[in-house]
C-alpha cells in the first residue's frame, strides 16, 4: 500500500514519523513524503534569524535525517486528482492508495494594491534574510528622517517579527527615542492576537509597547508602495521595510482555498486534509487555530486511522499482481475501506491546547490555562518549547545547538533582568 504525505511541515513530518512507529515493519507499506524542500523549517523560530542569522541551520532540519522508513521526494505539488488517486508534481505524477494533504498555507494579500510587489511575507528562510537585509540597509543608510519599519498583521507571527525588529533597532541604536528608528505593528481588528483571551492580548500589547513597538489596532491597510503603507483613514505611513503577516490562504494545489474538514479530517475515505491547509473543526465543534500546536495534534489524531487502514490491507489474504491490483481471491473492496474509516478507525481530532507562548524580542508572554505569565517564567517556558520540539522530531543535534546558544546569549541577559 502506498501512503503519500504531502508537505513536510509540522503536520506532515509528525504524521510521517507517527506512521513509521505505528505500522509494523513487515507490513506492505510504501511511505512517501513529498515536500518542496529537503528540509523541515521550524517556523515558530524563524523570527530569530532577523538578529541571529547563524541560527538558520539550527531551525532547519534535514527530513531524511529524522525519518527511518519514508522516502523523501523533493518536488512541488501542483494538483490532486482524488478520483484517480494521483498527484501531479513538478517532476512527474505520483499515484497513491492513501494521501494526507499537509501542504500548509500561503500568505494572503487580499488583492490589496502593492502588497505582493512591495511587502515581504514571512514564511521561509529567504523571507527572513530579505527582511534582515532590508532592515540593516535602512539602519545603515539614514537621512534626516529615522527609518520606519511596519509589520502588517498582529497574529503570533507578526508579534514576533515586530518584537525582533525592535530588538534589532535597540542593539544598533540604543533607546534614544529622538533618534531611534520606529517599528509599527498594524492590525485591522481591535486587538493584537485576535484569537486569544483578553488577558493574554493585554500582556502582549504591554510587552510590545515596552519593547518600543508602536501598536495600532483597528487600522486597515489599503495599499503598499515602495516607501509608504496606505491606511483606510487616508494616512500614508512612511516605511522603509514592510513585513506582511496579514492572513493566510490555501496553496495553488488546492485552488488557493482551505477546505473545511471535521474531526475525521477526511476529504474522502482515502484522502485526508490537516494542518494550515484546512479549516479544521474538532470533536467539540470548535474551529482549531492555524498553528503548529493544532497541526501536530491533528497529525497524531490521524495516524492511527491511516495505520489501521494499512493493517487492514495487511490482514487481507489477497495478493497483488504485477499491476498492483488485487487478484480475484482478494479483490480490494473500496466500500470496506470507506466503512473502516467511518467506524472504528475514524480520527476524532480534539484540539486541546496546554497553553501559548510568544516571543517579543528577548522577552516573552505565555498563557498556561487561565494564567498569563511574563518575565522570567515566560522566557524559560519559551526556551523549553524551542528545545522540546526539536528533540521530539529527532533533531537532537539542532536542539543541542540551540541549547548552547541559550547559554551563551540568554544567560547574560537573564543575569541582568528582574524575574
Amino acid at each position: 500500500m502506498h501512503v503519500v504525505v504531502l508537505g513536510g511541515g509540522y503536520a506532515g513530518l509528525t504524521l510521517t514519523r507517527e506512521l513509521e512507529k505505528r505500522v509494523p515493519t513487515d507490513a506492505d507499506l510504501e511511505l512517501t513524503l513529498v515536500n518542496d524542500s529537503p528540509d523541515h523549517l521550524v517556523q515558530h523560530e524563524l523570527h530569530r534569524v532577523l538578529r541571529r542569522p547563524e541560527l538558520a541551520n539550527a531551525i532547519t532540519v534535514s527530513l531524511p535525517s529524522v525519518l527511518d522508513r519514508a522516502t523523501v521526494r523533493v518536488a512541488r505539488v501542483e494538483a490532486l486528482d482524488r478520483e484517480r488517486r494521483t498527484i501531479r508534481l513538478s517532476d512527474g505524477t505520483l499515484s497513491y492508495d492513501i494521501a494526507a494533504v499537509c501542504l500548509g498555507a500561503q500568505t494572503a494579500t487580499h488583492g490589496l494594491e502593492g502588497v505582493r510587489e512591495h511587502a515581504i511575507p514571512f514564511k521561509r528562510l529567504t523571507d527572513a534574510f530579505t527582511v534582515r537585509r532590508r532592515a540593516r540597509e535602512a539602519l545603515r543608510v539614514r537621512d534626516q528622517d529615522t527609518p520606519q519599519f511596519v509589520v502588517c498583521g498582529a497574529g503570533l507571527s507578526g508579534i514576533q517579527v515586530a518584537g525582533e525588529l525592535a530588538a534589532l533597532v535597540r542593539e544598533r541604536h540604543g533607546s534614544d527615542a529622538n533618534a531611534t528608528p520606529t517599528v509599527t505593528l498594524l492590525e485591522q481588528l481591535d486587538t493584537v492576537a485576535p484569537q486569544f483571551d483578553p488577558p493574554f492580548q493585554r500582556a502582549v500589547t504591554d510587552t510590545l509597547e515596552s519593547a518600543g513597538v508602536t501598536v495600532r489596532t483597528g487600522t486597515a491597510v489599503t495599499r503598499v508602495t515602495p516607501s509608504t503603507v496606505g491606511l483606510e483613514s487616508g494616512e500614508e505611513l512612511p516605511a522603509e521595510c514592510v513585513v506582511w503577516t496579514g492572513g493566510i490562504r490555501g496553496t495553488a494545489a488546492l485552488g488557493r482555498e482551505r477546505p473545511a474538514v471535521g474531526p475525521a479530517l477526511e476529504l474522502d475515505e482515502r484522502t485526508f486534509l490537516l494542518g494550515d491547509a484546512a479549516r479544521m473543526t474538532d470533536a467539540e465543534g470548535e474551529a482549531a487555530p492555524a498553528s503548529a500546536q493544532s497541526a501536530i495534534q491533528a497529525a497524531r489524531a490521524l495516524a492511527p486511522t491511516i495505520a489501521g487502514l494499512v493493517n487492514d490491507e495487511r490482514d487481507d489474504s489477497g495478493e497483488r499482481d504485477d499491476s498492483g491490483e488485487r487478484d480475484d481471491s482478494g479483490e480490494r473492496d473500496q466500500s470496506r475501506g470507506a466503512e473502516s474509516v467511518s467506524a472504528w478507525t475514524a480520527a476524532n481530532f480534539a484540539f486541546d491546547s496546554p497553553g501559548w507562548v510568544v516571543s517579543v524580542g528577548d522577552e516573552a508572554v505565555a498563557q498556561v490555562g487561565s494564567r498569563v505569565l511574563t518575565g522570567r517564567g515566560a522566557r524559560l517556558l519559551k526556551t523549553g518549547v524551542r528545545l522540546r520540539y526539536l528533540a521530539a522530531i529527532g533533531a537532537t543535534d539542532r536542539a543541542a545547538v540551540l541549547a548552547r546558544e541559550e547559554v551563551d546569549h540568554r544567560l547574560p541577559f537573564e543575569l541582568g533582568r528582574e524575574p
